[in-house]
């Protein structure tokens, strides 16, 4: 009885152990067969949007099993919120949420400079309207999404113009609600972004009141990743951006096609898209020591400000490790591909 008891024992030894020898085997298929990759789109135009139309994450992801899930938002705060409830892994923002954000202790990296964004945002007046300069601001309703890129701008200007965030009135509205209030002339004036600045201008012959450009202010976009997502899943990150690249890339050598895209996905006119796509022509490349000091300066100012409560070190979210080894293997790649 004690030899047949010491025979199962050992049977069901083996049993285990070949079990576990066999899941180590196939362990990291089996782990990626399990991850869902969270990303996150505005109603901004770019290769986000162009890799999404076409599958392309969903194809490379699909190699390893894994699975792609979109959610859109209005704005770049909202990311952030679903940063913090790991229920967003990557995206694509402006300068002013990642300095909210990182003061606010959420947990993410700034994995890649998106954008310049020196004509990205902009301020908005209506066809006829009496404001002719930003002094006259004065006193008027002006929407914008409180936190957003269009929110900072709008700080910067008012700023250059020698006026207070309380001269004005702000009326906090995201950018469905603010475009119809703008248009309806609820509003006097939009702090805003593109595709909604072409859109604006061309259709409703809104005029620019300042921008990046005249104001010499930059906004620039970044991509960017929660930060245990990165830890986790490094290869993920870089494939992410690979794939991010490739659709760049691929606006950039068949604009008009890509202009045809966007403006079905959308329903826009392909006069407003090209435009926009002018405006803010997409990045992918490491976030370079000027941007950051740019971007310290901002925090500083929305510090000032009293827009953000705590001082922050701009340097201390971005992270270029992903972006390098990206656009490394991209053209190790291409000369493979080149003999």
């Amino acid at each position: 009885m004690r030899k047949g008891f010491v025979f199962v024992f050992i049977i069901g030894f083996v049993w285990i152990f070949s079990g576990c020898s066999s899941w180590d085997a196939g362990g990291a298929k089996k782990e990626a067969e399990n991850i869902t990759i969270h990303i996150g789109i505005q109603q901004s135009l770019g290769p986000l949007l162009l890799a999404k139309e076409k599958g392309w994450f969903e194809k490379e992801f699909k190699k390893e099993g894994v699975k792609v899930k979109w959610t859109e938002f209005q704005s770049g705060p909202p990311h952030f919120e679903a940063m913090a409830s790991n229920n967003l892994d990557f995206g694509v923002v402006g300068n002013s949420p990642v300095i909210s954000a990182q003061a606010a202790n959420i947990a993410f990296k700034e994995i890649s400079k998106s954008s310049d964004g020196l004509k990205g945002d902009a301020i908005l007046v209506p066809k006829g309207s009496k404001i002719k300069d930003l002094k006259d601001l004065k006193g008027k309703k002006i929407a914008v999404a409180k936190g957003s890129s269009g929110f900072n701008f709008l700080y910067e200007a008012l700023e250059h113009a020698g006026l207070k965030a309380s001269d004005v009135e702000m009326i906090q509205l995201q950018p469905d609600e603010a475009q119809a209030a703008f248009d309806t002339r609820k509003v006097d004036a939009w702090a805003i972004w593109e595709p909604y600045i072409s859109y604006e201008t061309i259709k409703n012959k809104a005029k620019v009141l300042a921008d990046g450009e005249t104001l010499n202010v930059y906004s620039p976009g970044f991509i960017i990743a929660r930060s245990d997502f990165t830890e986790e899943h490094p290869d993920l990150t870089v494939r992410f951006l690979k794939v991010y690249e490739k659709a760049r890339r691929w606006q950039n050598e068949h604009f008009d096609e890509a202009v045809s895209i966007y403006a079905k996905a959308k329903k826009l006119d392909e006069k407003v898209v090209a435009r926009s796509l002018r405006n803010n022509p997409p990045l992918n490349e490491p976030i370079t020591d000027d941007i950051i000091k740019a971007q310290q300066k901002t925090a500083d100012f929305q510090y000032s400000q009293k827009v953000i409560k705590t001082k922050i070190d701009t340097s201390k979210v971005v992270d270029n490790q992903y972006i390098k080894k990206a656009l490394q293997e991209l053209k190790k790649e291409g000369e493979d591909k080149n003999g």
